[in-house]
Order: structure tokens, then C-alpha cells, then sequence
């Protein structure tokens, strides 16, 4: 269980009413207005990975609780407002996991914090049932400020089978002043029980006449943000990411040519998962163009000029849909990444 913080652990900046965050966009404070002229005490937000899920959420939750609020969101500036930046809100819980928590530089629960310090477990990747019961007891409590409860879960997917049975009960008769809002990415792992117990939202993709002016205002270039926004598939977030690990528009337009030249340096210093998620998209640009479809994430001029056998690019997709199995764990990762390599060199330079 955590008190919530600004959208994101790289965000220090507090939102103003209807500017949104920083690492939100204006696709989704279109959104948060549409939101928020609805009644419900349960949102389920779903759709795709990278469409804002997350900071739609917190946004939500910021306006519910906000001391001034505006029909656009939270004011920014009230001591509520000020409460969830620094962590301290007292009618105010964030469930994620605890990787997730940690990754995004959130404070985990003093006991978990314990127990990770002196080694008696690791983080857990799902939202472990303890901290659920520590939600729901605490939607059972008086509010602190009198402008009532929220409790913000996300990704709502997280939640295995016994901490989804946990939430049913309040999620279904909640307590007079507390609401929900659950985010995800996966709506169809979620319990139909849960789903049925929601008002849903499905997440709506940026245009690229607004999402490539969001980038540059993030001092992107708008050559390179309109390269990385194709990388990311249309997803600014995504976009945004690569170009803060430091993936210029140029190293993306040659990772088809370095890995069909067997080169392992198109995949260093990639953590496993993002290695096999960029050897996907490079795989499905190449398998659309088979069946004469535009390619998605990569330039036309940037792929192979000659057709690739589609069974050569099937069975490698195959190989990469194996390896998403076990890229969180791999035995050795610098063996992985070699096979990985080899892979599709093998597979780009495939002539039947």
C-alpha cells in the first residue's frame, strides 16, 4: 500500500488545472474531462499498453480528491493537491506491485520494506493480498479531510485470483465516500467479476497532429519524434522513453541492417524483455509486408529491399513468442542475447 506521487518518478513538476502532467498529454485531459462529468464509485480504464492508463488514473483520483476542483481536473495547488506529490495523502492509496512501486521510486509499506531489506523475500511482480486487505480496511475509515476516499490499483492485472476475491466485496458495496479506479492493460486477465463491478473506459489512441507537439515540448526533434513515435508504435509515452534511454531515430532505422549483419551491439545494454519486444516489432513490420501491409514501427526504406520467405519469419516469430517466456528469467542473459541475435540474423538472411 502507498500514498500516491506525481505521475511518474521523473516528474517533480505539480499540474495545474487543466494543463495536465508532463508526462501526460492532451489526449488524455480530454479524456479526464469526459470522466469526469460521469457519476460512478468504480472506473476500470483499459486498453493497449502506453496510452496513459496510469496517469489518466492519478489524474482522476487527483481531481476526486482535490479541494478546488475545475470540470478539467485538480486545481494543482491545494494542500490535497500537495498531499499526493509528496506521498502523504491521507485518503489516498495506490495498490501496484512492489517492483513496480520501487521501479517508480515509490515508498513501500514499512513491513515489505523490511522484510525486502533484510532479505527474507524479493519484491513481489503481483499485489500481494495483504496489502489489498490493508486497502479495504482503510476504505472503512472515516475520511481524513471530508472530501472522501480513492483507492487507485494498478496494473489492475496484477492482482492474482485471492486479491481479486478480497476486493469483490467492497468493490460491490463500497462504503459511502470512497471510489475506485482500476488500470490496466490486460482487461481480459481481470476476473469477470470485477469487469461486471466497473463503469469501463477504453482508452483512446493520440493522434499524431497532437501527440508530435507534445513531444517536441518535451524537447524532442520533430524529425526524431516522428521516427520514435513510429518505433513506439503511436504511443507518445513509448516514444518518450526511447528517447530518454537514449535511442536516437538513427540507431532505430539501422537495427534491421545491424541484425542482419549479426551484430550484437543493435541489442546492448537492453534489458532481455525490450530486446525481444523491438525483435517482435521488426518481425511483424516484415511479416505485414509479406501479405502487402504498410509496416507499423519501421520506415519502409529501412527494411529488407528483398522479400523474406514468410515460413523463415513465422517460425522466428515463434522462437520470439518462446522467448517472452522466459526473458523476465533467463539462466544467462548474455547467452540469451546472443541466441536472440543469431536468430535473426539467420532469419533476415533466409532464402527459403
Amino acid at each position: 500500500m502507498s500514498r500516491a506521487t506525481p505521475c511518474g518518478a521523473t516528474c517533480r513538476r505539480r499540474c495545474r488545472a487543466g494543463d495536465g502532467c508532463e508526462r501526460a498529454g492532451p489526449w488524455i485531459a480530454r479524456q479526464l474531462e469526459s470522466l469526469l462529468a460521469q457519476r460512478g464509485h468504480a472506473w476500470l480504464l483499459q486498453g493497449p499498453s502506453g496510452l496513459g492508463q496510469f496517469e489518466l488514473a492519478e489524474a482522476l483520483v487527483r481531481a476526486w480528491l482535490c479541494d478546488a476542483p475545475t470540470p478539467q481536473g485538480a486545481c494543482g495547488k491545494c494542500a490535497s493537491c500537495h498531499g499526493i506529490d509528496v506521498h502523504t495523502h491521507p485518503d489516498l492509496v495506490v495498490l501496484m506491485p512492489e517492483t513496480d512501486m520501487i521501479a517508480r521510486g515509490w515508498p513501500l509499506p514499512e513491513k515489505a520494506q523490511s522484510d525486502i531489506d533484510d532479505k527474507k523475500r524479493k519484491p513481489s511482480k503481483e499485489i500481494r493480498v495483504d496489502a489489498m486487505r490493508d486497502a479495504i480496511e482503510f476504505a472503512q475509515r472515516t475520511s481524513g479531510r471530508g472530501r472522501g476516499k480513492a483507492v487507485l490499483v494498478y496494473p489492475a492485472e496484477r492482482m492474482n485470483q485471492v486479491t481479486a476475491n478480497a476486493l469483490l466485496k467492497t468493490l460491490e458495496e463500497p462504503p459511502g465516500d470512497v471510489r475506485f479506479v482500476l488500470a490496466t492493460d490486460a482487461a481480459h486477465l481481470l476476473l469477470p467479476t470485477i469487469r461486471s463491478r466497473c463503469l469501463g473506459h477504453t482508452l483512446l489512441w493520440p493522434d499524431a497532429d497532437e501527440a508530435l507537439p507534445w513531444l517536441s515540448a518535451q524537447g524532442i526533434a520533430a524529425g526524431e519524434g516522428a521516427a520514435l513515435l513510429r518505433a513506439g508504435g503511436g504511443r507518445p509515452a513509448e516514444a518518450l522513453a526511447l528517447a530518454q534511454g537514449k535511442d536516437s531515430a538513427r540507431r532505430w532505422a539501422l537495427l534491421p541492417r545491424a541484425l542482419a549483419q549479426g551484430e550484437a551491439s543493435a541489442l546492448a545494454d537492453l534489458p532481455l524483455p525490450e530486446a525481444v519486444a523491438r525483435l517482435q516489432k521488426l518481425c511483424h513490420d516484415l511479416l505485414a509486408l509479406q501479405v502487402g501491409a504498410a509496416p507499423r514501427f519501421f520506415d519502409r526504406a529501412d527494411l529488407p529491399e528483398r522479400p523474406l520467405p514468410v515460413g523463415a519469419l513465422t517460425k522466428w516469430w515463434q522462437q520470439l513468442a518462446q522467448s517472452t517466456r522466459t526473458a523476465e528469467h533467463p539462466l544467462n542473459p548474455g547467452l540469451a542475447t546472443e541466441f536472440l541475435v543469431s536468430s535473426a540474423r539467420q532469419a533476415l538472411n533466409s532464402r527459403r
